[in-house]
Parts: C-alpha cells; sequence; structure tokens
C-alpha cells in the first residue's frame, strides 16, 4: 500500500513539473513577443525620424510594417486558439480547426523571424566592422 501512494505522489509530482515547465515556456515565449514588437516600434520609429537619407528607407519601411502586421495577426491567431482550446477543444469537429490555426501561426513565426533577419541586415544604425574602420584612418 506504501509503494502504491509514493507511485501516486511521483506521478502527480511529474505531471505538476510539466505544467510549471509548460506555464513558464508560455510567459517566456509571451515576452519575447514583446521584446521583439518593442524592437520593431522603435526600429519603425528611427526609420520614420530619419525619413528618405536612410540608404534603405522604403524597403525598411516595408520590412517592419510587414513584421509588426504579421506579430498582431499571430496574436490574435494565439488568442483565437486559446478560446477554442478553452470553450470547444471537448469536441471532435473542431480538433481539426485547432490544428490549421495552429499551423498558420508558425508559418506566421516563421516568416516573421525571416523578415527580422532582413531587418538586421539592412540596418544601418549597425556599427561598421573593425576592419573598415582601419581602411578608414589609412
Amino acid at each position: 500500500m506504501a509503494q502504491a501512494e509514493g507511485r501516486a505522489n511521483e506521478t502527480e509530482m511529474k505531471a505538476m513539473d510539466a505544467n510549471r515547465y509548460a506555464t513558464k515556456k508560455t510567459i517566456a515565449q509571451g515576452m519575447l513577443d514583446i521584446a521583439l514588437l518593442t524592437a520593431n516600434a522603435s526600429q519603425l520609429k528611427y526609420i520614420l525620424q530619419v525619413g528618405e537619407q536612410h540608404q534603405f528607407y522604403k524597403l525598411m519601411l516595408i520590412l517592419i510594417s510587414l513584421s509588426i502586421v504579421m506579430q498582431i495577426l499571430s496574436g490574435i491567431l494565439s488568442l483565437s486558439l486559446s478560446l477554442l482550446r478553452d470553450c470547444r477543444m471537448h469536441q471532435p469537429e473542431f480538433h481539426q480547426s485547432a490544428n490549421v490555426i495552429n499551423h498558420v501561426r508558425t508559418g506566421f513565426a516563421f516568416f516573421t523571424t525571416m523578415v527580422n533577419l532582413f531587418i538586421s541586415a539592412f540596418d544601418s544604425r549597425l556599427p561598421p566592422i573593425q576592419g573598415d574602420l582601419l581602411n578608414d584612418v589609412n
């Protein structure tokens, strides 16, 4: 009997640890999403302040705006997925819809990452490479 209770307690602890991990992961992901949105807003402000003087003004304006829009759409999809899970996931006919929403949201996350890589590549605020500094001195 004592062994059975011990195994039951172990099973409960594993279940609670998995739930705790999922909660921490969700919170961390939310914080990263907010950080990226904040960074994009800051980049947009900088581009708008510099204006046409920026070497890649139109490209950066389009890429940053696209990134912000995709992040907002991804957030809306996350909210709808959460509401679907809370309200209707017990009904099998909604499982397919939840999978589609999840895949679309994952696609938005992937393309947002790709767009932000291009934003970083064309950002002229980055310091020059060390080799370029040496060439400018001579």
